[in-house]
């Protein structure tokens, strides 16, 4: 959930209703509540579409996790039909392309769990707003109904607002008790001083273990071939 949202809904669930119905100096009460209430049904709004782009993400990386992981069971199938064919090149070919699956299914699997997290987080923000509307809709019934009864007494509508408690200037000023501060990770990068030379030589070695890392799974595959 981005960040704006987040503290939308933040500044929503942490405002008291009584900070709602205090804040009503120069306006009319009911107004006031029935914009509060609006605010809420919007906010859950925003919610639900963030949760429907999270819960798409997640079935998009769940999909692509069940291709990769056919695609190395079939990758496994070739690659012991080319050492039976003593295609080396073919074997190596493959069991790159296996390689390159094994570095991309963490991070997948990684996607998918987020996602599950900020699935369940967005859930309980929806609960939560359904709540804080609830308990508005309460406000606003007894505020009518007291209304009612001081308009029977000869007394103006208006006044019947609580006398207790200042005016905060409004339900969007609330207090937001959300403080929490996402830290970002920071990111492995190159040390300023590397020349191009460096790196190109960096990526030369990475390349070269690569290769001798397909050798090594290459001549173990062998190795069970024949022991089998």
């Amino acid at each position: 959930m981005s960040e704006r949202l987040w503290k939308r809904v933040g500044r929503i669930v942490s405002g008291s209703v009584n900070s709602i119905v205090s804040s009503i100096e120069g306006a009319v009460p009911e107004s006031v509540m029935e914009e509060s209430i609006r605010d809420v049904e919007s906010a859950m709004e925003d919610v639900r579409d963030e949760l429907g782009k999270v819960v798409a993400g997640k079935h998009l990386a769940n999909k692509r996790l069940m291709t990769m992981n056919q695609k190395y069971e079939d990758l496994t199938g070739q690659i012991e039909l080319a050492v039976r064919e003593n295609r080396d090149d073919l074997a190596e070919v493959a069991i790159g392309k296996q390689m390159d699956i094994e570095a991309q299914i963490p991070i997948l699997e990684a996607t998918i769990a987020d996602s599950a997290a900020q699935e369940k987080e967005l859930e309980g923000y929806i609960s939560a707003l359904k709540a804080q509307k609830r308990e508005m809709e309460e406000v606003l019934t007894q505020y009518r109904d007291a209304a009612k009864a001081a308009s029977g007494e000869g007394t103006d509508a208006s006044s019947a607002a609580p006398a207790s408690g200042g005016v905060e200037k409004r339900v969007a000023g609330a207090q937001a008790t959300f403080d929490r501060v996402a830290a970002k990770a920071g990111g492995g990068m190159m040390a300023s001083g590397d020349t191009r030379n460096e790196a190109v030589k960096l990526a030369e070695l990475e390349e070269m273990a690569r290769r001798n890392r397909v050798q090594e799974r290459l001549a173990a595959i062998k190795g069970e071939g024949r022991n089998g």
